[in-house]
C-alpha cells in the first residue's frame, strides 16, 4: 500500500476528530440536558449541543484549540507496516493542520519557536505498545491546552484508601472550577512509576463514555467518584449545576510500596478521539473513538 494512502486515511481521522463529536459524548451531553434543572445550566448546554451541530454539518473544528495531537499505536508484531507508521503519522499531522485545518499549537518550550504545522520537536506524540497480530491500531486524541492545563500528578500515602483517592481528584476538580470547559472527563491513573500515573490518565480519555473497567474494584471507584465530582456544583462552563463531569476512566498498574502516584487528566467536553486500524491486507478503517 502506498503510504500516501495511510496518510489520506490518518488526516481523515484527524478531520473526524477535530469536526465531529464521538456518538457516545454526545449521548452524554444530552443525558446532562435533560437532567440538567438550572436554567443557566441548560442554557450552556444547549449551546455545546449547537456547537457539536454546526461543527459536523459544516465540517469545521469543534473547538479553535484543535490542541496537542497524542497518538496512542497499537503495533501488531506481524505487521508489514512497521516501517511506515511513524512517518505517515507525522506527515498526516502537516497535511491535516493545512488541509481540516489544525491550529498550529506546537512551540519550542523555550524560545517559543513554531514550526506552523503541529510538528517540533518530540511531536507528534506517540505512544506504542507492541501487540501479537498483524492490526496497527492509531487512536488519537485531540488535547485541548485549558484542560490540559489542569492535569496533576499526587503521590498519595502508601497506605491510602479510597477515601484519599476521592478526596484528591474532588478538591482538584473543584479548584480548577470552570477554567478546564466542564462538563469535563476525567481519566485517572492509578500505580504504577509516577511518570507511568499520568500516562495512564490520558490514555484513559479514549475510552468510550459509559464503559466501565474490567476490574469489580475500579469499576466502583469510577461510579464513587463521578458522583462526587458531580455533587461540587461546578456544572457546565463553571457557572454551576448537577453536570460537571461526564464520566471518569480509572486505569491502573502495580506500584511500588513505598510509592502511591495518581496521575489526573482532564479533558474538556470537546473529547475528541478517533480511530484508525490498519489491516494486514492493507485496508482501513477510520472509526469515531
Amino acid at each position: 500500500m502506498p503510504k500516501r494512502m495511510i496518510e489520506t486515511e490518518l488526516v481523515e481521522a484527524l478531520r473526524r476528530a477535530a469536526t465531529r463529536l464521538p456518538g457516545d459524548v454526545i449521548a452524554a451531553l444530552e443525558r446532562a440536558r435533560h437532567h440538567e434543572t438550572l436554567p443557566l445550566a441548560q442554557r450552556q448546554l444547549d449551546i455545546l449541543l449547537e456547537n457539536v451541530w454546526v461543527a459536523q454539518n459544516e465540517g469545521v473544528p469543534l473547538c479553535q484549540d484543535t490542541g496537542l495531537l497524542l497518538f496512542y499505536v497499537d503495533v501488531g508484531a506481524e505487521s508489514p507496516f512497521l516501517g511506515v507508521v511513524r512517518s505517515c503519522i507525522e506527515s498526516a499531522v502537516a497535511r491535516a493542520t493545512s488541509e481540516v485545518p489544525l491550529r498550529p499549537n506546537t512551540v519550542h518550550p523555550l524560545g517559543g519557536a513554531n514550526p506552523g504545522n503541529n510538528l517540533g520537536c518530540g511531536m507528534p506524540w506517540i505512544r506504542w505498545t507492541l501487540v501479537e497480530g498483524a492490526d496497527v491500531v492509531i487512536s488519537v486524541l485531540l488535547k485541548g491546552g485549558g484542560s490540559d492545563a489542569a492535569s496533576r500528578l499526587v503521590l498519595l500515602p502508601t497506605d491510602a484508601p479510597a477515601a484519599a483517592i476521592e478526596r484528591a481528584v474532588v478538591e482538584h476538580v473543584a479548584a480548577c472550577e470552570g477554567r478546564t470547559c466542564p462538563p469535563v472527563v476525567l481519566g485517572l491513573g492509578l500505580g504504577g512509576p509516577a511518570e507511568g500515573a499520568l500516562s495512564l490518565a490520558t490514555r484513559a480519555l479514549l475510552r468510550d463514555l459509559g464503559t466501565r473497567h474490567p476490574d469489580s474494584a475500579v469499576a466502583a471507584l469510577e461510579v464513587e467518584l463521578l458522583d462526587l465530582v458531580n455533587e461540587t456544583g461546578v456544572g457546565p462552563a463553571g457557572l454551576g449545576g448537577a453536570t460537571t463531569c461526564l464520566d471518569v476512566h480509572v486505569e491502573v498498574a502495580s506500584r511500588h510500596p513505598a510509592c502511591f502516584p495518581l496521575g489526573i487528566a482532564v479533558s474538556c467536553w470537546a473529547d475528541r478521539r478517533a480511530r484508525v486500524v490498519l489491516h494486514a491486507d492493507g485496508t482501513l478503517e477510520v472509526k469515531e473513538s
